[in-house]
């Protein structure tokens, strides 16, 4: 049952323009060597310092991200980076863009939802969007997001994400699974579901891709979670707080398309070649 804190709010009404995006992961996996993975050079050199969202795809793999964000109508953008990330300053600093970008120091990675903490002076209180730096989302579901009217989130179908997305099966098997209520509303996250957990939810379930709508409230439920068990503080357990203790609800959209997973150097032969063609103008 909710506690006695102030309700959770609505969206003001106001059109959604800030988004916050998240590059400040340390990138274990991209940094790992995997021999039978096909990179260039160039693409290799940049995966070895974890820095996913600077791979070079054709262009750096956040071109396309921020472009996506312009086209789906968002047009003030924060990166969260590590205060060792100059290039990323570098290059989004001074170049000439569709959106406005600034930048939040996260100063020790300590997880999704420390990072979003970093952003907060950027939100001024309006709503605004948080998304991975090394995925990239259907410009069509950004703009479904921007035009709820509460928080909510993508409810990513299963199927999709490996036909279309080329997502190996078994990473999907570690995503967050999503229990959805029977009025649409977000009832339960799974963060890192055990094998039996994944069973119970079956195929057809749906899972989150960490692509939010958010409200200001959700920094209350960021500031009251403990760490997690890999000692981060994890947005999908401040989401799931604040379902817990405030009362919260997330709308969630079906959605059944692919997104682009830059998890691994394994990805990068893929990603680069499903990009091939596509104009990137942030």
């Amino acid at each position: 049952m909710p506690s006695s804190h102030p309700c959770w709010r609505r969206l003001p009404v106001i059109e959604t323009t800030r988004a916050v995006v998240l590059a400040r992961g340390m990138g274990r996996r991209m940094r790992a060597r995997d021999d039978g993975a096909t990179v260039a050079p160039e693409q290799a050199r940049v995966a070895e310092t974890g820095l996913k969202a600077m791979i070079p795809v054709g262009r750096p793999f956040l071109d396309y991200v921020l472009a996506g964000l312009a086209d789906a109508g968002y047009r003030e953008v924060c990166l969260v980076i590590g205060p060792e990330h100059q290039s990323v300053r570098e290059r989004y600093g001074t170049m000439a863009m569709r959106t406005r970008v600034s930048f939040a120091i996260q100063r020790e990675p300590l997880g999704t939802a420390d990072a979003v903490l970093a952003a907060e002076p950027f939100t001024h209180g309006e709503p605004f969007l948080v998304l991975n730096s090394d995925n990239y989302y259907p410009v069509s579901v950004l703009a479904s997001l921007r035009a709820l009217d509460e928080p909510g989130l993508p409810a990513f179908g299963r199927a999709a994400l490996v036909s279309d997305g080329d997502i190996p099966p078994e990473r999907i098997a570690r995503y967050a699974l999503l229990d959805i209520a029977a009025d649409g509303y977000l009832r339960r996250i799974v963060e890192k579901p055990d094998e039996a957990t994944f069973r119970t939810f079956g195929d057809d379930a749906y899972v989150s891709m960490n692509c939010w709508m958010f409200s200001s409230d959700i920094f209350r439920a960021c500031r009251a979670i403990p760490l997690s068990q890999r000692g981060e503080l994890e947005l999908p357990l401040a989401v799931q707080y604040a379902i817990d203790e405030y009362g919260a609800r997330f709308r969630t959209l079906p959605v059944h398309a692919r997104v682009l997973d830059l998890s691994s150097r394994a990805d990068i032969a893929g990603v680069t070649e499903r990009l091939r063609g596509v104009e990137a103008r942030p």
